[in-house]
């Protein structure tokens, strides 16, 4: 399999530096990356219309490329039958509101911590928190605008993984599911949020034991119990001060918002990325470090789209830009989590929930009435937490 789609790669590579393409050839050439990204349609009216789409993006992706004076290259990745338009709808995610604009701008001034951060003299010239294993792999948020979710938990990861030794994936579904205060699931959130959410609640969960869905569910209160990972506090680094920027990220992978919906960023492949892109931040990542070369300062950026997107799921974004804001806006919505403390110990497998002398519940199950006559349950069966009808609310009377 792993052939194949080699095979399929090359042909796509080959066929994008002919200088025209013919109505067959491109016929051909989108047949091919079908295969290569799995893409089906429900109707061949669909299907004609996403053709249309990707040789609009051809033709994009290929005058890009054609540039001598770029220092960043295009491809038909996996959004390449997606206009810009279905692109920023469906895969940003970033809510920042007037009023969270301005907490945040009171906060600024007081939540920084000059002693937690790597002193400015010690900053070295590049970082890569990945060969220091304080990153977990690169995950995919789908169509879900859950962006936010999945910097922040990568924010924490990396910090756990500094203070305790240990790389943790933590679950976003848990954040989309539970975390409605001030966020809202795959409607967008800020990071800021979940850090006070998790703060809060004492920790979060695992990925593994609270996997992520892609869509809005309700929250798993057995699961909202379980805390494998703790922070303490949480602080915002200073818009247009991307030194003390680099100083955290000296530190700890950070959490930043940028503006991702440029077609550009969509159809990103490699290289230095330098726009163009707005300041009108729509979009979180996590920046894991920065390095240069030939000349260029870049960040390393872990986005949320999966492996096929960039460079293997990740951006070399322009640093030292020259404008204040930086590249896309990278340096005006940018935070960290602060982590001193251990983590709690493991919670103990609960004990299984009785329901009636013949059935019983176990551990993220509850008890559900199957049968009822005349206001009494009659048959009891184990369903999820999250779809479960309280027994003891059920029936005042069960069998």
């Amino acid at each position: 399999m792993s052939s194949l789609r080699s095979f399929l790669h090359l042909l796509l590579v080959l066929l994008l530096q002919l200088p025209t393409i013919k109505p067959l050839q491109i016929s051909n050439l989108f047949e091919t990356w079908c295969k290569e990204h799995g893409k089906t349609y429900t109707s061949e009216q669909e299907k004609q219309y996403r053709l249309n789409v990707f040789e609009e993006n051809y033709v994009y992706v290929t005058q890009h490329n054609g540039m001598s004076n770029s220092s960043y290259t295009l491809s038909l990745n996996a959004f390449a039958d997606l206009t810009n338009h279905e692109f920023k709808t469906n895969y940003l995610g970033l809510s920042l509101s007037e009023s969270d604009s301005v907490i945040r701008l009171n906060r600024e001034g007081v939540s920084i911590e000059e002693s937690y951060l790597m002193k400015e003299s010690d900053v070295p010239s590049s970082v890569d928190w990945r060969k220091k294993g304080a990153v977990t792999g690169v995950k995919d948020q789908g169509s879900c605008g859950a962006c936010w979710s999945f910097s922040a938990t990568g924010a924490i990861e990396g910090i756990n993984k500094i203070v305790t030794g240990s790389l943790v994936s933590l679950s976003e579904q848990e954040l989309i599911d539970c975390d409605k205060s001030y966020n809202d699931g795959c409607g967008g959130g800020l990071m800021d949020y979940v850090y006070e959410f998790v703060i809060n609640n004492h920790g979060i969960d695992s990925e593994d034991d609270y996997p992520y869905q892609g869509r809005d569910k309700s929250c798993n209160k057995n699961k909202l119990k379980k805390h494998a990972v703790t922070i303490d506090s949480y602080a915002d680094i200073p818009a247009k001060n991307e030194k003390k920027l680099q100083q955290a990220v000296a530190t700890q992978p950070i959490s930043v918002g940028i503006c991702g919906s440029d077609t550009s960023f969509q159809l990103y492949s490699g290289g230095i990325f330098t726009g163009p892109c707005s300041t009108s931040l729509d979009h979180a990542v996590l920046i894991v470090g920065y390095d240069s070369k030939d000349g260029k300062d870049y960040w390393i950026v872990k986005n949320s789209w999966g492996k096929s997107w960039g460079i293997d799921g990740y951006m070399h974004m322009l640093r030292n830009s020259g404008n204040e804001e930086g590249m896309c806006g990278i340096n005006m919505l940018a935070s960290y989590p602060i982590k001193t403390s251990t983590n709690p110990p493991p919670s103990p497998t609960p004990g299984p929930t009785r329901c009636n002398i013949f059935t019983y519940c176990y551990d993220g199950e509850t008890c559900c009435c199957a049968s009822r006559f005349l206001g009494i349950c009659l048959k009891w069966k184990c369903c999820e937490g999250e779809f479960a009808v309280s027994k003891d609310h059920s029936s005042s009377l069960s069998i």
